[in-house]
């Protein structure tokens, strides 16, 4: 899905738990997906939830746990993977 945005991410798509959204406007762009007639096309948003290993205990069905606040991944180390580890630029934004 990367490629469809030329690697480049708004950083306003980044919030403060690392969580990342962006949108795709139209599905034909993903390689290897052709037009369907059929189908049409369609655009949809990508999500994309980043978390350190030890999540789990707060899933699991027996002994749930809670997960300190510190554990939690922060917008500034959601960034610093996207561009060090998938090579994404994080365009900057102004906000009005």
């Amino acid at each position: 899905v990367l490629p469809v945005i030329d690697y480049k991410i708004k950083e306003s798509g980044v919030d403060k738990r690392g969580n990342i959204c962006f949108g795709i406007k139209e599905h034909i762009h993903l390689p290897g997906v052709k037009y369907d007639p059929t189908v049409g096309i369609f655009g949809f948003d990508v999500c994309i939830s980043l978390e350190r290993p030890g999540f789990r205990v707060a899933r699991r069905k027996r002994r749930k746990s809670s997960i300190g606040k510190n554990h939690f991944v922060t917008r500034e180390e959601a960034i610093e993977f996207l561009e060090k580890v998938l090579g994404v630029a994080v365009i900057k934004t102004t906000r009005r």
